[in-house]
């Protein structure tokens, strides 16, 4: 299709623009290009495209698979070293995961959950969230520090995700009886990033805070909440600025 559409596009330039304008008008009938020279500007033309159209995919294809943003760090061999980031991340699980697999079945849960995952993918753009993970039922995001706290984007993505469920309300419960939830852990760190792999690269982020926000996470149903913070992330001046939270106190984390 794309091919047809190249010639009709070549053919519209050649015999309509060219022919029927340009040539009795601007060059008065007396044309500079002859048919070879408009076979080998067709060629040119031609492999300018199938160029582009390469580059345009190895781009989608990238930016696919890291996210927007991160061919040109990768290009530089910006994470071949491993280097400190400071960074915003969000672990979302779906809310009775065990239960729903149970009514549903394997088949009609693994779409369900990749139609929650396709959901959250409509928002994630709109606030600079970074997809990291994809782990069965749970999904780990990431922000730079700037974008994330840029009108409490982090904090505003996740009240999104649970809109973005709930205008398609009448799909889901047609299709699975019921809607998605999920809960969520949230905390700034400072962490390790690098690139690894060489059959099959990605950028990794290792670093104790990690599990830390995992374990978090893990505390939603304990205290009966769907977003949970961190005490760094609620003391920073940009939270306190647009947010209220209510502290639970010191808690101690699993394995911490």
């Amino acid at each position: 299709m794309s091919l047809v559409t190249l010639i009709a596009l070549f053919s519209l330039i050649h015999f309509v623009l060219f022919d029927k304008v340009i040539l009795p008008t601007v060059l008065k009938g007396q044309s500079p290009l002859n048919e070879q020279s408009w076979k080998y500007m067709f060629l040119l033309f031609l492999v300018y495209y199938l160029l582009m159209t390469l580059v345009i995919t190895f781009i989608t294809l990238v930016n696919k698979k890291y996210g927007p943003g991160v061919l040109l760090p990768l290009l530089m061999g910006k994470y071949r070293q491993h280097r400190e980031e400071e960074r915003i991340f969000m672990f979302m699980d779906l809310k009775s995961s065990t239960t729903i697999a149970e009514e549903l079945g394997h088949l009609r849960y693994s779409g369900f959950i990749r139609d929650s995952f396709m959901d959250i993918n409509q928002v994630v753009t709109s606030y600079n969230a970074e997809i990291y993970q994809y782990v069965g039922d749970e999904m780990v995001l990431s922000w730079r520090i700037a974008e994330g706290m840029d009108n409490m984007a982090c904090i505003r993505f996740y009240f999104a995700c649970n809109n973005q469920f709930q205008q398609r309300a009448d799909y889901y419960n047609h299709h699975y009886a019921k809607v998605p939830f999920f809960k969520a852990g949230l905390h700034m760190c400072k962490i390790t990033a690098v690139e690894i792999g060489e059959i099959k690269r990605d950028i990794a982020y290792h670093g104790d805070p990690i599990s830390t926000v995992a374990r978090i996470q893990s505390l939603c149903n304990s205290y009966d909440k769907s977003l949970l913070l961190s005490k760094p992330f609620t003391e920073h001046e940009e939270f306190l600025h647009s947010f209220h939270s209510v502290s639970l106190g010191m808690i101690l984390l699993k394995g911490r």
